[in-house]
């Protein structure tokens, strides 16, 4: 009997041994974001097609991936969205076809995940940082709302947009 609850305590730790291994970002922080993944139409504002926004979890859920087409053609981008264990933070990197990037941080507060970037330099030479406001709505709508301020107490709205998951 001993033999059997031995045998029985094994197999049991090395199931929850390889759940665990399995899922390294099971976390609550890991799926903080998750409310974004899913193939969304974007709108402006006033209601028009800003472009379609697709957001897949990759890497065995550890990563959020997202797959952007503006609706006039012509411009794309991809972003990268993690959760960094080692820094407490979530962190957005985002490549273009036009040759742009931007490197986001920060946190969820509420229903809102709200990254940041570090001070950077335009070509004109004016600094200023970027902040994208993620929102979750009751009805299931995410708004994305970009800004840019030079002195992190004005803002100036760069996007400000409406996603509807595609039926």
């Amino acid at each position: 009997m001993k033999k059997l609850l031995f045998v029985l305590a094994v197999f049991i730790s090395m199931t929850v041994n390889a759940q665990q291994d399995t899922c390294a970002c099971c976390t609550e922080n890991h799926q903080a974001f998750d409310f974004w993944v899913g193939t969304w139409n974007v709108t402006n504002t006033d209601g028009t097609p800003a472009g379609k926004n697709i957001i897949t979890k990759i890497e065995d859920e550890c990563v959020l991936r997202e797959n952007w087409t503006s609706a006039k053609g012509g411009y794309t981008g991809t972003s990268y969205n993690f959760y960094n264990a080692q820094k407490k933070q979530w962190e957005q990197i985002w490549i273009d076809n036009k040759g742009g990037s931007l490197h986001l941080k920060g946190n969820r507060v509420g229903n809102e995940m709200i990254l940041q970037s570090d001070e950077v330099t335009s070509p004109k030479g004016q600094k200023y940082v970027n902040r994208v406001t993620w929102t979750l709505n009751e009805n299931g709508s995410v708004r994305q709302h970009w800004e840019t301020s030079g002195d992190q107490k004005t803002w100036a709205t760069v996007f400000d947009g409406l996603y509807v998951k595609e039926k």
